[in-house]
């Protein structure tokens, strides 16, 4: 049986709140019904309320192959919840005056350059955290080059609006954040992250990437549907994501984080030491860079904003202080409401991220005395819709392939298109054809190797071997005056394709023969 720190006193299972969670049962029903609506083999769940844990347990499986149950201490990645790891490291830095938060970036990094030599001379250490650099949405995700070529590199990607203008979310920036880290402490940012946070909260379960764990018995395996089925993928086990969303921990031991968030840095008995000044830790969760809200959502929210590594909005009146964090087959969930000393953390092993919302939805309900609402119910049939629409123009594209491919006339000479092309922050890719098949290969990127099929005009459909990565793409060439292609753009064929495929970013030129 799995062990449950539930705290029925605590929790304050009182008859006036809602009536969802007033027994650890209610809590176990919600979640093994998250599990079953959403289809996800793992789940663990932890509470903190009055400065106490009052709920850590796992759910089902760490693995639909080993059948292994998750419990409070099984490790999962947390993805871009380590922004607020790398925000918190270069707060204590700030305390210990080695940098200021508007220092510029190439104080640290003299390489590091974007495409405009102004906004290059002007980013700061506030820049790199807040998603306003003036990149798009996921810019340079599809492609991520040994640390040094990263920064040597950035100026190839091009913004899509004016600096400090407009929220699009990044990771490659909290990369090199990573490195201010290193370069201004002198110890890399995963040596720092773990001996000046991780170890004094005593997160002994936790490691700032999956190639520092010291023990990994306890791990989950990360799932994706294909063709509606349930899917063990790899995890991801390189070192360069690590500041931007490379931490494995537990929910017991990010239990111990958010207390820490909670109490503005402060921690141990009494509240006596500190991880982080309450000036610097006020300032991370200072709006930064507004987020345009669509619609009030369930809980009326007037603002979206990002601080330092950290998502801010207000709910019910309440600020609410979150992040999420997804890699493939793996997303988590960190949500403070501080006003009420509240934080609740969900982790998934599987990437359906209206999981962990229905989770703690529904928590945050019984705080705020919502009664009569079913979470699970209304996020499974909101995410209908986007599904629906994606699985329509997939069965679009499907049926105009085939088409094309009955076709015995019109189609165009496939090696037309044959070559190398280029992209100056991808790299290169081929076109050839191979035993009568047109194939897309990425040389940098193993993954991205395809067979292409005819769709319309000059306009192919790739569709990537590897099929748990969900992410088909259109590939649309221009031809010169003389009718030879000369470049090569892309974008993704489902409009729920993740973000992080940033397919549109690329710009491929021809490679002349002989060059």
């Amino acid at each position: 049986m799995k062990k449950s720190l539930t705290l029925l006193l605590v929790l304050g299972f009182i008859t006036a709140a809602s009536p969802q969670l007033r027994s650890p049962a209610a809590m176990d029903s919600l979640v093994e019904r998250t599990m079953s609506t959403f289809h996800v083999p793992g789940i663990a769940v932890a509470v903190v309320k009055d400065g106490k844990v009052v709920h850590a347990k796992g759910y089902g499986v760490r693995s639909i192959r080993t059948r292994q149950p998750v419990d409070e201490n099984t490790l999962f990645a947390i993805a871009s919840n380590t922004k607020a790891f790398t925000a918190a490291a270069l707060a204590v830095l700030v305390d210990e005056g080695k940098l200021e938060w508007d220092a510029h970036v190439t104080d640290f990094i003299p390489e590091f350059r974007l495409h405009d030599p102004w906004v290059t001379a002007e980013f700061t250490i506030r820049d790199l955290l807040t998603h306003r650099s003036g990149l798009g949405l996921g810019a340079g995700d599809l492609m991520l080059w040994p640390l040094p070529e990263i920064i040597g590199n950035l100026r190839h990607l091009k913004p899509v609006s004016s600096f400090r203008s407009k929220y699009d979310y990044d990771n490659l920036l909290y990369i090199v954040a990573g490195e201010v880290v290193a370069r201004a402490s002198g110890m890399s940012w995963e040596a720092f992250v773990e001996t000046r946070i991780m170890q004094p909260l005593e997160m002994k379960h936790s490691a700032a990437s999956i190639n520092r764990l010291a023990d990994t018995t306890n791990i989950i395996d990360a799932h994706v549907m294909v063709d509606g089925r349930l899917q063990v993928v790899a995890k991801e086990k390189g070192d360069l994501l690590n500041a931007a969303g490379g931490i494995y921990s537990s929910v017991a031991d990010m239990s111990k984080w958010v207390l820490t968030q909670i109490n503005k840095g402060a921690y141990g008995p009494g509240l006596e030491k500190r991880i982080f000044s309450e000036r610097v830790h006020n300032e991370m969760w200072r709006p930064q860079t507004l987020i345009p809200l669509r619609n009030p959502g369930p809980y009326n929210t007037h603002f979206s904003a990002y601080g330092l590594g950290w998502g801010l909005s207000d709910v019910k009146g309440f600020l609410q202080v979150t992040h999420t964090g997804g890699l493939m087959g793996i997303v988590t969930q960190v949500t403070i409401l501080p006003e009420l000393e509240l934080g609740i953390i969900v982790f998934t092993n599987q990437q359906e991220g209206a999981a962990f919302s229905a989770i703690t939805n529904t928590i945050k309900d019984f705080y705020f005395g919502i009664e009569h609402v079913d979470r699970v119910k209304e996020l499974s049939e909101k995410r209908e819709q986007p599904f629906s629409e994606a699985a329509r123009v997939l069965e679009s594209v499907e049926k105009k392939v085939a088409e094309q491919r009955k076709m015995k006339r019109g189609l165009p000479d496939c090696t037309l298109f044959t070559g190398a092309y280029t992209d100056p922050w991808f790299g290169e890719v081929t076109i050839a054809v191979e035993g009568g098949r047109m194939r897309f290969r990425s040389l940098r990127s193993p993954k991205l190797r395809g067979e292409m099929f005819y769709y319309a005009g000059n306009t192919f459909v790739v569709r990537w071997d590897d099929r748990t990565l969900d992410a088909d793409a259109f590939a649309s060439f221009v031809l010169d005056a003389e009718g030879t292609p000369c470049r090569m753009t892309m974008k993704a064929v489902s409009p729920l394709t993740d973000f992080s495929f940033d397919f549109h970013d690329l710009d491929f030129v021809r490679r002349k023969q002989g060059r």
